[in-house]
């Protein structure tokens, strides 16, 4: 497990400077006032004017900064010394007293409770295990208050996503719970990133609700969708909302779920 996080840590510091300057964060825009919280978010999360906001895995922290824009008092944290101290002096340079701490989700405790517990896309797969992430999600949360997670749908990940040929192929045993190491160059933000190792894991749906079941928290909402944050595969199309989907005419399979847990 230790090999696990440490892996992915050192690919996180080494991509975080590229994504900085990448067109895909858009930093200037983000400057300029743009709001990096989707639609599918903010319906699930609500109005955080005054709410205290914990925003685990939040690289350099551009949602978390949104939702201090929004009225909460933001807290985000990531295992990425690289990326905090980036969004610690983003966060300066904008006047915006959002808060930064690095931290592994895994064994994370900040000694206090939020009234949100919010994590949203390309998370939960860079996590060895979900039973330490649900009981850091469950610490944090204050009685009463409300964990949104949003994320790629594993099914979507158990599909090749470098096939070229416009077709959909399985490529990995959903329910395997294996440990997928790749080597590559580049990154979805800079393709030009230098060649690093990660490890990922596919965490089944039952993985994912039951770790935050099995530390406590009721699940009130489930939602699968057509549609996903990124372009996940090479075929997907790009909507007018900046969704990405399979084409039309195409077999659909759940490309994103949306869970909402209380405690």
């Amino acid at each position: 497990m230790a090999d696990f996080i440490e892996t992915n840590r050192r690919h996180w510091d080494s991509v975080t400077p590229g994504h900085l300057a990448s067109e895909f964060y858009d930093i200037e825009g983000f400057r300029a006032g743009r709001d990096t919280i989707d639609d599918v978010e903010s319906s699930l999360v609500g109005d955080v004017t005054g709410k205290l906001l914990l925003h685990l895995q939040c690289h350099f922290g551009l949602d978390t900064m949104s939702w201090t824009r929004r009225g909460a008092i933001a807290t985000g944290v990531d295992f990425s010394m690289v990326a905090i101290v980036a969004a610690r002096e983003l966060a300066a340079s904008l006047d915006l007293d959002t808060q930064f701490e690095v931290g592994n989700v895994l064994d994370l405790d900040l000694g206090r409770h939020f009234e949100i517990v919010f994590s949203s896309h390309g998370v939960l797969g860079w996590l060895p295990e979900l039973k330490s992430w649900g009981e850091t999600v469950s610490r944090h949360v204050r009685p009463g208050g409300k964990v949104v997670v949003v994320d790629s749908h594993p099914v979507l990940q158990a599909f090749d996503d470098e096939r070229t040929d416009g077709t959909m192929r399985l490529r990995y045993d959903y329910f395997a719970r294996d440990a997928l190491e790749f080597e590559e160059e580049g990154s979805y933000a800079d393709p030009s990133a230098p060649v690093t190792k990660t490890i990922e894991r596919i965490h089944t749906i039952s993985d994912i609700l039951g770790g935050l079941i099995d530390a406590g928290l009721t699940v009130e909402h489930f939602h699968e969708y057509d549609r996903v944050a990124w372009q996940a595969m090479p075929h997907m199309v790009e909507d007018q909302a900046g969704w990405w989907r399979l084409p039309p005419g195409q077999p659909r399979i759940p490309l994103m779920f949306s869970v909402v847990a209380t405690r």
